[in-house]
């Protein structure tokens, strides 16, 4: 059974007479979590940091239970066992609403963009701003422009233009957009970069660097050892549901990371660093 914390809204004080957050503690941990549907075991006792103002990038191969895990920590499926923490607090994260009261957002790889709709109307979806039972236009407006302007998406002709006019790389960039604008703390990314020219994958890519300098938590899901390489400040990688290896992202290598993704384990080790942690035995 999963241990059952309290699922607070950042915004929500805590509950009287208990102690506060550790600062030292990781922004997202799971312990031992475990994924099961029918006959088929998805997760498999996974072990998983999170840090805040890091990127951590998740490998593996087709199968490896990435999106199963992802969509453990968006509140989609209920892990079977195991424990999640939030700034090293026992939570039960039921629902993706009790994600986002967390502060976790997801950009999944269809990105969930209304292509009749425009950038404003995106990124409000589902949460428009009213006033006197109409809607606020002008502090959406205002809202989206100042997150826009913040993240240095400055590729966008205006931010009324309809979301089928804009290129892979801009849609990326107002998905992320519409993620952070709800004050989130971790932003999770379904291959962030697939399908995108050099070009676009550039400016995405600086754009995850630039999520992770301003202090928050950003996972990123890819096969593409380049992109990974690029941005990521810790590694993590999954075989089978397993999660076989951890750490900061300098103690791996391209060929390290593939035969983790394709076998398991690894018995090579970059020359200029230090052994990668096996799961379980996390270098924080």
């Amino acid at each position: 059974m999963v241990s059952t914390g309290q699922v607070l809204s950042p915004a929500e004080p805590e509950p009287t007479g208990s102690t506060s957050n550790d600062q030292s503690a990781p922004l997202l941990e799971l312990r031992g979590v475990n994924k099961r549907f029918g006959a088929v075991q998805a997760l498999r006792g996974v072990d998983l940091v999170v840090p805040g103002g890091q990127v951590t990038a998740l490998a593996g191969d087709n199968g490896a239970g990435k999106s199963v895990l992802i969509k453990t920590i968006a509140g989609i499926h209920g892990a079977d066992g195991g424990q999640v923490l939030w700034n090293g607090r026992a939570v039960h994260v039921r629902s993706p609403r009790d994600a986002a009261a967390l502060g976790i957002e997801t950009v999944y790889q269809d990105l969930a963009l209304c292509d009749n709709l425009d950038i404003v109307q995106n990124m409000f979806l589902g949460r428009e701003r009213t006033s006197s039972a109409l809607l606020d236009e002008e502090a959406m407006e205002t809202s989206a422009r100042e997150t826009l302007t913040s993240l240095s998406v400055t590729t966008v002709r205006s931010i009324r233009q309809p979301v089928a006019s804009l290129s892979g790389g801009q849609r990326q960039a107002v998905a992320i957009a519409k993620s952070v604008l709800w004050n989130s703390k971790l932003v999770i990314m379904d291959e962030p970069t697939a399908a995108l020219g050099v070009a676009q994958t550039a400016m995405v890519l600086d754009l995850v660097r630039r999520l992770a300098d301003r202090g928050l938590a950003v996972m990123i899901v890819s096969h593409n050892m380049n992109d990974v390489f690029q941005v990521a400040d810790r590694l993590a990688v999954l075989y089978l549901g397993r999660m076989v290896a951890a750490g900061p992202a300098d103690q791996f290598d391209r060929q390290i990371v593939v035969d983790y993704m394709t076998t398991g384990e690894s018995r090579r080790r970059r020359d200029d660093a230090g052994p990668v942690p096996p799961a379980g035995e996390v270098a924080r």
